[in-house]
């Protein structure tokens, strides 16, 4: 079938961008400021995971949102704090440059329509409601990392009420799509390569608003039901076959994949960590690893491919904090205040996915009380959950610890070292107080339960080169956001992978736009 008009016009472009998410939406908008002309192809109608986000970007060193609340923060203890979640993933050239550069994303983001707030949340929590915008995202204020670093808060998230990835999508994609084309509805399905370099995009394309309604659904509220997400992309897929043709998309400058990890990928899941099948996917049904096979089908190299972030929150509400997490011999495996992908990082890998935490009456009390001012409609779900349903109680230590499969004389001797203030682990000293009775052992295991979730996204992807975002060793061929290894791809903090998106997509557009 022929091109349309308006499509035959950009057969032949500067620069492709694949996947109309956070990544390639950045990765469009600097490649347009940088002089090129950019069609960015989108397999629905954009936005991805990161308009499904809580809009979080993860930022320091003293922007100006940290500067209007009052908040002291340095590049040292940005980059300090983060060397110790990135680990070697990423050189310490490329670190510095990340939380150097910091300020200027979040004015960038600002110039761009999306809006920050610096009202700072006064309690501990793995997402601030609707009074609050900037918060500790991560692990800052845990054992060892405060000892490394002065913490601050670092978690910028945007305006919006609720989850703000809209928001924050919805400003990015005004910016971009003001200077750049956008065909939604058009898969990549594999890359045009002449003389051993990438020249462009050949695509499937087609018009349907089923396939836009179904994947609405998909979406939200296939999000909390991934069964009935496959089910919906089923008929997603077989309107794409039906309907959809042929375009050949020419790049004289390159092509930038952004389209996402791959969540929800159940083979690659299943063949590169098999330990997290059983989490909330996080992401839409276009994580489906489609950019990193792109990219591994012309010489590109997937790495970190394992590195999958598991999300185990304990807060809100706050109080909780004070209590104490174990496994099954009833022995604490890490600070309580440790954020969630980290708790739940040692959870599947290293405790077999069970733990339960100890809290007593008094705790108990005092978390009930703060879930109406601590918790948004989704967190005050589940924060219900754990205080009124996954729980166990009992007058003693060794009453609850039977009837939960704990056992009883390992969390005996845990408490009473807790009691004493022997903890291993380094939680702040306000946290640690002796439990007693009642008690109340609370189910925090992973698994697929609807009332406490625990979300997974994928890590890993194609290998960059860290200056020019170039796919190594495929000239022509450059891959940002969950596409490729980035920041994030040891260990997640709330705000560190869309961060990643704003830096490695800036990165790719500008470079992509340079290569002539």
């Amino acid at each position: 079938m022929p091109l349309e008009r308006d499509e035959q016009a950009d057969r032949d472009v500067d620069v492709v961008v694949v996947g109309f998410g956070g990544a390639g939406a950045c990765a469009a908008l600097e490649a347009a400021r940088s002089g090129a002309s950019v069609l960015a192809v989108d397999r629905f109608t954009g936005g991805g995971a990161t308009a499904m986000s809580g809009g979080i970007v993860y930022a320091g060193g003293g922007t100006s949102v940290q500067k209007a609340a009052g908040v002291v923060d340095t590049v040292d203890d940005m980059v300090a704090y983060l060397r110790q979640e990135t680990g070697d993933v990423v050189s310490e050239e490329t670190l510095r440059e990340f939380c150097a550069t910091s300020a200027e994303m979040v004015e960038w983001l600002a110039d761009a329509g999306v809006p920050f707030d610096p009202s700072v949340c006064p309690f501990k929590t793995s997402y601030p409601p609707n009074d609050y915008y900037l918060y500790y995202s991560g692990s800052e204020n845990a054992w060892p990392y405060r000892s490394a670093a002065t913490p601050a808060p670092r978690g910028h998230r945007t305006h919006g009420r609720g989850t703000s990835g809209r928001a924050f999508f919805a400003a990015l994609a005004s910016a971009a799509r003001a200077a750049v084309r956008v065909l939604p509805q058009t898969t990549a399905t594999s890359l045009l390569v002449e003389d051993g370099r990438v020249v462009g995009v050949e695509c499937r394309t087609l018009r349907s608003r089923w396939h836009t309604v179904l994947h609405r659904y998909a979406t939200r509220p296939g999000l909390y039901f991934p069964g009935f997400a496959r089910v919906l992309h089923r008929r997603i897929a077989a309107l794409e076959t039906a309907r959809g043709r042929t375009v050949r998309i020419r790049a004289r400058r390159g092509v930038v994949l952004s389209a996402g990890g791959f969540v929800h990928n159940r083979e690659m899941l299943r063949a590169h960590a098999p330990e997290f099948r059983g989490g909330l996917p996080l992401g839409t049904q276009g994580d489906d690893g489609s950019g990193i096979r792109l990219g591994e089908s012309v010489g590109g190299v997937a790495d970190r491919m394992s590195s999958v972030s598991a999300w185990r929150f304990l807060t809100p509400p706050s109080a909780l904090l004070r209590g104490v997490l174990v496994d099954e011999s009833g022995s604490r495996f890490v600070d309580e205040s440790s954020y969630g992908a980290a708790i739940g990082s040692k959870l599947v890998l290293e405790r077999g996915g069970k733990a339960w935490l100890l809290v007593d009456e008094t705790i108990l009390r005092a978390a009930r009380r703060q879930i109406r001012r601590e918790t948004l409609w989704f967190q005050r779900l589940s924060a219900h959950y754990l205080l009124r349903v996954a729980l166990v109680r009992g007058p003693s230590v060794e009453e609850v610890a039977r009837r939960s499969g704990v056992d009883p004389a390992g969390l005996a001797a845990t408490v009473a070292a807790y009691g004493r203030g022997e903890d291993a682990f380094g939680k702040a000293a306000e946290l640690v107080a002796p439990l007693t009775g009642p008690y109340a052992l609370i189910d925090c295991s992973y698994g697929p339960r609807l009332g406490y979730p625990c979300p997974v996204l994928t890590l890993g992807g194609l290998r960059v080169d860290e200056k020019t975002g170039q796919v190594l060793d495929v000239p022509g061929l450059y891959a940002a956001g969950r596409t490729a290894v980035g920041l994030c791809s040891n260990s997640y903090v709330s705000g560190l992978s869309l961060a990643d998106c704003v830096f490695s997509g800036r990165r790719a557009g500008r470079h992509a736009a340079a290569n002539l």
